[in-house]
């Protein structure tokens, strides 16, 4: 089970071509785009692939990272270091190992990019296990898009063709990026109700540091489920503290009307 080549709001057509191309020399298929900047399809993208096109015949288009990411269970994300996120930072070639592992496994796997411009936003690497960062001299930092993926995919596809036949056992799945993204959004949630993020100026930061936290345990179904309990007990136990200091101080104003 390859990859899932994701491109956060790639701007030019031709370099969308160009990842295809490299997708299909590394016998990737799945591409997804998000919020490509002049829409899709374009047609200058199929002529920069040569003849790759099933990459983007086949191409999904999404909303954001978020939902292009739902249904897979472990995510890496190509950046540079992010300084306001604790990630484990992997080479390409360590990344494809753990990659190649999680695949065994059955999960499925992804790899996101970020847009020529801008590259990635914090919260997008976030929801995110890993950060991948080449090491490319630091004179000269500027790396187009497809040999950033070219790079990613050939140790990918390194890793396939030396890697002895796989034995495939019964595990707890892991949980995939809707879940995880309904544990965060569930337990934020709460946390705005317990008023947590506080000075509220901070919230961002701190929601991305609670999920890059989260996300870095890569919890299966079950552990999903379990949390999302913890924290709705939680969140019940706090309402009937609540509802009993309110009774009591309905006792204490009924006592002294009493007297």
């Amino acid at each position: 089970m390859a990859p899932v080549i994701i491109l956060n709001a790639p701007q030019l057509a031709e370099n969308i071509g160009a990842v295809a191309r490299v997708m299909a020399n590394f016998g990737l298929a799945d591409l997804r785009l998000v919020n490509p900047r002049d829409g899709w399809p374009q047609e200058r993208a199929w002529a920069l692939a040569s003849g790759a096109e099933w990459p983007l015949n086949d191409a999904q288009v999404f909303d954001s990272v978020a939902d292009a990411i739902a249904d897979l269970q472990l995510v890496f994300a190509t950046t540079a270091r992010p300084r306001e996120l604790q990630l484990p930072i992997l080479t390409p070639r360590a990344a494809a190992g753990e990659l190649f592992e999680a695949s065994g496994r059955g999960e499925r796997i992804g790899l996101l990019f970020g847009g020529e411009r801008a590259g990635l936003e914090t919260a997008d690497i976030a929801l995110c296990q890993a950060v991948v960062t080449i090491p490319i001299d630091p004179r000269f930092r500027s790396l187009n898009l497809a040999q950033a993926v070219a790079i990613n995919v050939y140790e990918w596809r390194t890793r396939v063709a030396d890697a002895p036949p796989a034995i495939f056992r019964e595990h707890s799945p892991t949980a995939d990026g809707a879940a995880m993204l309904g544990l965060f959004e569930h337990l934020e949630r709460e946390l705005d109700a317990a008023g947590f993020f506080h000075p509220p100026d901070k919230r961002p930061s701190m929601v991305q540091n609670l999920r890059s936290a989260l996300g870095k345990g890569r919890m299966s179904e079950q552990e999903v489920r379990t949390f999302r309990g913890v924290v709705t007990a939680l969140s019940r136990g706090r309402g009937r503290v609540l509802a009993k200091l309110a009774a009591q101080k309905a006792d204490k104003v009924k006592a002294g009307e009493a007297e």
